[in-house]
């Protein structure tokens, strides 16, 4: 009988490596930061590429067939291969299909996620200040907790998402779609734009949720959502 054991001294953390580093399919890189990096050409089939930070890096000679790019974050300036889809690979970036994702306390600041599907995502708790969300579709996420503050949401299409106690505290809200939300109980508006619109009818809904106290930003929807009146 044998057993294995992991050479600590030879052992490199996953989000410590670098592009010019990888070598061999399933090469592990996870959590690694390639920003703005060439990648070259490299074999990364079958590499794990979870988390990895991926903005305006170049991949597109890399052969990805298999790499796991789950919750990697990328942009409009990353270059991937003509025939690899970045959208369905559970990344997160802009055009990105996200049905479902758990990103539960994820650190989404300044994230471009504009025309993004995240329809019944779990984003309780999630940072996204700062990101940009325009055109994205959030129909049945659960946003309880979630702090937008300063988020760009131009014609975010909200649905029936959940935004309990979210933090929307200088967000630009300029035609999102916000009257068919399951709840703003403690949600704050204060400092929003583009609301001018919907204000009577978000100042319309139940008591419960217009009165509930927000003890995070001192504040109920009511009073955040009563002081962008003119």
């Amino acid at each position: 009988m044998t057993s294995e054991f992991v050479d600590l001294q030879a052992w490199i953390a996953p989000e410590t490596q670098k592009p010019e580093e990888a070598q061999g399919p399933a090469f592990d890189a996870r959590g690694a930061n390639w920003r703005n990096h060439d990648v070259g050409q490299r074999d990364l089939s079958g590499a794990l590429l979870c988390r990895c930070d991926l903005r305006g890096s170049d991949l597109s000679r890399c052969n990805l067939d298999g790499a796991d790019l789950r919750l990697a974050i990328y942009d409009s300036a990353t270059r991937l291969p003509d025939d690899f889809s970045i959208e369905t690979s559970g990344a997160v970036g802009p055009g990105a299909k996200l049905n479902g994702a758990f990103l539960n306390n994820a650190d989404l600041r300044g994230i471009d996620l504009r025309g993004a599907i995240l329809m019944g995502a779990y984003l309780s708790g999630a940072d996204l200040s700062g990101a940009i969300l325009d055109g994205t579709s959030l129909a049945g996420a659960d946003l309880r907790h979630a702090k937008l503050r300063g988020a760009m949401c131009r014609q975010t299409r909200f649905g029936t998402s959940q935004l309990d106690m979210a933090d929307f505290r200088g967000a630009d809200l300029e035609n999102a779609a916000l009257e068919n939300v399951e709840s703003i109980k403690g949600t704050d508006f204060s400092l929003c734009q583009g609301l001018e619109q919907q204000l009577d009818t978000l100042l319309n809904r139940d008591a419960m949720e217009l009165d509930h106290w927000n003890p995070f930003t001192r504040s109920t929807a009511r009073k955040s959502l009563e002081s962008l009146r003119g």
